[in-house]
């Protein structure tokens, strides 16, 4: 199925067609309430407006309809607050506003790195951990949004179906290239539960190209980011994202307002000699922005990046993380190798280094041994 099943349905003929199924239909006819995932960005707010008109046209009661937005915090746009706000209004439905209780996006980077040097110090940890997200740890999806989103719409609307609608597109990368129309969210709803709480996600949007996307915008005078509009950035994410290509990050650092979110990020490099992307320093993206005394740290810090490279990369292979670590003992050699290394990398830091030599990492993975055998009964 997908759009084709909504001609006939749904007149609109300049705009592309939103793709619905038949679990969406179901959901319609039930009174589901529809919750409109809103990040401020193009591609959800093109499908919050298709998914409007779609449900108008099956009928679907407008008071069982709700935006929602998980606000990332200071890793914001500063505009985007009020651009979601603004959208909300357009599309005439009414907004919730969403946050991390434990902090917001640099903080969680923050926590991460306080979380990274504790566990090294503690030898519980093989090689030191940076702050950052990835794109196999992205904690604004995760942490930031899914699971903030998904308890509050649980909470909320305990015992009723809810349909997330998300501006998922299958040409925006490689990865979405399977994104279904639709699929059943059970992270917050477990089959069976006693309130009867049912959930689905709905990607109206998942066969339109970027430029159907910027075409609905037009045709509809909906709002579109600064971001795209005065600094030409591709996509809207974060003000810096980590991944991020290097003409957005450029295009973020004109913008006033991202500027003290800028050296704040590169401080955070600078402290953890972790470069904010695996292959580029957030410090050479604008570098005119940083102070001299700045930028001589710059220097610093990826020299020291370099040597905990190196002093890593000469720890015993075969005793790298893995499910389950550690697996085995390390030879007296070996413990010697990661003491000589973990030394001036805990030093950089201001850590205490509690096993300073062979005997003492020895002993580190003996207690570690068996607690992991204790875990295992």
């Amino acid at each position: 199925m997908g759009a084709a099943l909504a001609r006939g349905l749904f007149a609109a003929p300049a705009d592309p067609l939103p793709a619905i199924d038949d679990t969406v239909l179901a959901a319609v006819r039930r009174g589901a309430w529809f919750a409109f995932n809103l990040s401020g960005g193009k591609d959800s707010t093109a499908s919050a407006q298709a998914a409007i008109s779609l449900l108008d046209a099956l009928g679907h009661p407008r008071d069982r309809r709700i935006a929602i937005h998980a606000d990332l915090g200071r890793a914001e746009w500063r505009s985007t607050p009020a651009m979601v706000a603004a959208i909300a209004d357009r599309l005439g439905i009414p907004l919730l506003v969403v946050s991390r209780s434990a902090g917001d996006m640099v903080a969680r980077w923050e926590q991460r790195f306080l979380s990274g040097k504790r566990r090294y110090e503690a030898l519980e940890t093989y090689n030191l951990i940076g702050p950052w997200s990835s794109a196999s740890l992205r904690f604004c999806t995760s942490e930031l949004k899914v699971q903030v989103i998904g308890p509050e719409l649980a909470r909320r609307y305990r015992g009723e179906t809810i349909v997330s609608v998300i501006g998922l597109r299958r040409d925006e990368s490689p990865s979405r290239r399977s994104t279904p129309i639709s699929r059943n969210d059970e992270r917050f709803a477990k089959p069976g539960n006693a309130a009867g709480t049912r959930m689905l996600n709905w990607h109206p949007a998942v066969d339109w190209s970027a430029d159907d996307v910027f075409g609905i915008h037009e045709r509809h005078g909906l709002p579109l980011h600064e971001a795209y509009v005065r600094y030409r950035t591709t996509r809207l994410s974060c003000a810096f994202c980590v991944l991020g290509s290097a003409h957005d990050l450029a295009a973020s650092a004109e913008a006033p307002g991202n500027l003290d979110l800028y050296r704040h990020l590169v401080a955070i490099e600078l402290d953890s000699t972790f470069s904010f992307q695996p292959q580029r320093w957030l410090a050479d993206v604008a570098p005119q922005l940083l102070s001299v005394a700045h930028l001589r740290e710059v220097a610093r810090a990826k020299a020291r990046s370099h040597e905990r490279r190196t002093l890593e990369a000469a720890m015993p292979p075969e005793l790298r993380f893995v499910k389950g670590w550690p697996q085995r003992m390390p030879s007296l050699a070996e413990a010697a190798l990661i003491a000589k290394a973990r030394a001036p990398i805990l030093a950089h830091h201001g850590l205490a280094d509690h096993f300073p030599d062979a005997a003492a990492v020895q002993a580190r993975f003996a207690n570690l041994l068996a607690i992991e055998a204790d875990r295992s009964r």
